[in-house]
């Protein structure tokens, strides 16, 4: 038996997920949905109508809220690649680090860019000053992929997907080709996200 996402296309949050059900090798299904589609079944497990969610195996545990699903599998499964430092200065840095990948995401719109440049524009200044100088430097935060990299990670990605011509990449050669590396993990090459054409319909 497996855990089940339900996610709605692209969405970076999702991502983060997936990242770490791969990466602790814990057993999944991904099912997509609209949350303001009549179909959705979203409303049954969040009684905020929001996405992600997972689902555990028996259906008896929903778990929703990116930041708390992520914690929630760290409690969980301790021990099957722990995402967190068991250092306490460590951790409270990969967590910083994530709030502020989280605070870089938006919705689409015909106004986005010039809405959230600035949001942007601060997220990667700081993620830049984290990640540092060093050129041998691989991962955040402790020399160990973990939660920080998951975060920073899925939101790269996404915007990378789904906005090709900001232009942090080249302001921030360095982010880029961590990016790069990251996505050769088998946990990014399949959880990728991909574009979604979202059928609209009343909200319900």
């Amino acid at each position: 038996m497996s855990y089940t996402v339900i996610s709605s296309g692209p969405s970076p949050y999702a991502r983060k997920i997936r990242i770490a059900l791969l990466e602790k090798d814990i057993p999944f299904t991904l099912k997509t949905e609209t949350p303001w589609h009549s179909s959705t079944e979203t409303p049954l497990y969040n009684p905020l109508e929001k996405l992600p969610i997972l689902i555990s195996p028996d259906g008896k545990d929903a778990v929703y809220e990116s930041h708390y699903i992520l914690e929630w599998l760290e409690a969980r499964f301790p021990s099957q690649t722990p995402l967190l430092s068991k250092d306490t200065d460590e951790a409270l840095l990969a967590k910083q680090i994530e709030v502020v990948a989280d605070g870089g995401e938006g919705k689409r719109s015909d106004e986005w860019a010039a809405r959230q440049q600035r949001k942007i524009d601060g997220g990667f200044r700081a993620l830049a000053e984290w990640y540092g100088e060093g050129e041998g430097k691989e991962f955040f935060v402790g020399g160990k992929f973990g939660l920080a990299d998951v975060a920073a990670g899925s939101l790269m990605g996404w915007l990378k997907s789904q906005f090709p011509d900001l232009e942090w990449r080249r302001k921030y050669p360095k982010l880029e080709r961590y990016l790069d590396r990251l996505e050769e993990r088998e946990s990014f090459k399949k959880s990728r996200p991909g574009g979604m054409d979202l059928e609209i319909e009343k909200i319900v």
